[in-house]
């Protein structure tokens, strides 16, 4: 079996949820039109990677801008479900074309999370994935994810799931969804480093799966006028998010090369065949595992403060 997908490399409008969601219905219908039954989408990348937490004034206590850019980031994060994930479904049905999108997602609470949302090419909410533990930095922004959401979807006829960012360094998350009978699998980056690279071939041998490499370009022009921290981006080069967006195959080699310094939408057509040819030799929740020796034990419940009885 062959399935078209594609890759997003692009930057949002950024810290506008509004109009984000209007480009990535713009993308999806171009991806559909092009052919391609899956389209994935970088990391938090509505309504943008909040670049700013790892380094410059952001984590000082107290500090009034960086709280005034917090708060618009919740404004402008995505509510799951809402008026916004309905564009993106119909946008989704419209084109024929399932969508993996990445996501500052907001609670009933306030707090945000990354994640990962599926939408299937009829417009069905299939899951969303949180990432499990923010980077570094990262942990001033989002909190804590969970398994509920780890899983691989029937989409177009494929096996498909995702992992955010350095979750590609867990092994045991990387097992669940190899257990899962993952067959095409979202490599959801801010951007795609040379090491970041790596990560994702490995994933593509071990998991004998073919990877999406989703990564944003964005440079500081793609930033609104009033942004609260220019300090911390002044002394920036001009391209923030570089891109690196890849295919690659089970195999462990590419299909599509990074592509760096440029939007564009990547497409490729992947052979389901080579899968099975791949795990002849290795199948690491399958006949290449010690289930007798080694076992997984995984917390599917979604976590919450409050369980009535």
């Amino acid at each position: 079996m062959k399935i078209t997908i594609a890759i997003a490399q692009a930057a949002p409008v950024v810290l506008d949820l509004g109009a984000s969601i209007a480009k990535a219905c713009a993308l999806i219908a171009e991806a559909g039109k092009r052919g391609a039954q899956l389209l994935a989408f970088p990391e938090t990348w509505l309504p943008v990677y909040p670049f700013w937490c790892d380094a410059g004034t952001f984590g000082t206590w107290g500090h009034e801008p960086s709280k005034r850019l917090h708060a618009r980031l919740a404004r402008n994060s995505l509510v799951i479900p809402s008026k916004e994930t309905e564009q993106l479904r119909r946008a989704a049905r419209d084109a024929r074309c399932a969508v993996a999108m990445g996501a500052n997602e907001r609670d009933l609470t306030g707090s945000l999370y990354n994640a990962l949302l599926f939408i299937s090419a009829s417009g069905e909410i299939l899951g969303k994935h949180r990432k499990l533990v923010p980077t570094f930095g990262e942990r001033l922004v989002w909190g804590y994810g969970d398994a509920a959401g780890l899983r691989a979807h029937d989409i177009t006829g494929a096996r498909v799931g995702g992992l955010i960012c350095w979750e590609h360094w867990m092994p045991l998350a990387r097992h669940v969804l190899h257990a899962e009978g993952e067959e095409v699998h979202v490599a959801a980056w801010p951007h795609c480093s040379e090491m970041y690279q790596l990560c994702s071939r490995h994933y593509a041998f071990e998991g004998r799966a073919f990877v999406l490499v989703a990564a944003a370009y964005m440079t500081k022009s793609a930033l609104p006028a009033d942004f609260e921290l220019p300090e911390n981006v002044a002394a920036a080069p001009d391209v923030l998010l570089a891109g690196g967006s890849a295919i690659i195959g089970p195999d462990g080699a590419y299909l599509v090369e990074p592509v760096r310094g440029r939007e564009e939408l990547l497409t490729a057509e992947l052979d389901l065949e080579r899968i099975a040819e791949e795990k002849l030799t290795l199948d690491v929740a399958g006949h290449y595992s010690r289930p007798d020796l080694f076992e997984v034990r995984l917390n599917r419940e979604r976590s919450t403060q409050v369980r009535e009885p």
